[in-house]
């Protein structure tokens, strides 16, 4: 048998099997317990994407507390997150003393108030910015000019760590799902589609323990680490699958990863 029909037919069925998980997770049952609900909590585009920006930072580590802090933070900025980042004074800053999730502390929060503030001001905000540095089939220079404008203001060292740089080999898993988050559209209602200026071809998978072991089962990926290079296998890989929406995958690996122990 040829064995380009063969590879062919292994990629359909395995398709088959991904768009049927797809449809199993990509639903409204999925917000209850994951970070994206933070953001759906809210009506206008800037604020919705502030929250989401704040919520997928803080997004390591287990789930319900990324949810709990989340929501914390957003109450500290009168659940309007976009007033408070433009119009906040030195008083209502203080409110966010104390905050800490894991290793992002008040002191790294405070400065994420500082440099948004300057990219809705200056820079056209959040939109703007990613589009501006995006390529017609990745967004991660995107992601490294986004980094370079957002620390161009004087910061604290530490925080550096919290905005990931794919030019330096990370695979950006939070960025990432901020973007899927932003810019993929469906009618399923989980991911906002609020960004025309972009599209989901170029996104790329957020990839993380759960997503990167379900895809090394499957045969996407099989360089052992968590990067940049593994991103960019995967993202050649999804794309055989589906090349208009290749991200819509992560509800699927993410899914048999966490869900069902795959």
């Amino acid at each position: 048998m040829d064995q380009k029909m063969v590879a062919n037919d292994e990629i359909l069925q395995l398709k088959e099997f991904l768009d049927e998980m797809v449809i199993r997770y990509n639903t409204l049952d999925f917000l209850a317990t994951d970070p994206v609900s933070i953001p759906h909590r809210y009506v206008s585009k800037e604020d919705i994407e502030i929250a989401a920006f704040l919520s997928s930072t803080i997004a390591w580590g287990n789930r319900k507390l990324i949810v709990k802090n989340a929501l914390d933070l957003m109450e500290r900025m009168d659940d309007a997150p976009y007033d408070f980042v433009l119009h906040h004074s030195a008083a209502e800053l203080g409110r966010l003393s104390g905050f800490v999730h894991r290793t992002f502390q008040s002191e790294d929060l405070l400065f994420f108030i500082t440099s948004l503030q300057n990219l809705y001001q200056q820079h056209g905000g959040l939109e703007k910015v990613f589009a501006k540095h995006a390529t017609p089939h990745s967004m991660q220079p995107a992601i490294t000019a986004f980094r370079d404008l957002f620390f161009s203001l004087a910061h604290p060292d530490r925080t550096e760590k919290h905005v990931a740089n794919p030019a330096a080999g990370s695979a950006a898993k939070r960025i990432n799902m901020f973007l899927r988050w932003m810019v993929r559209r469906d009618k399923c209602g989980v991911d906002f589609g609020l960004w025309n200026s972009l599209m989901p071809s170029q996104l790329s998978c957020p990839l993380d323990l759960h997503s990167g072991r379900v895809a090394r089962k499957l045969g996407l990926l099989t360089r052992k680490q968590d990067d940049a290079r593994a991103v960019a296998e995967l993202d050649a890989n999804l794309r055989k699958l589906d090349p208009v929406d290749p991200v819509k995958y992560d509800f699927a690996l993410f899914g048999l990863g966490v869900f069902e122990k795959f």
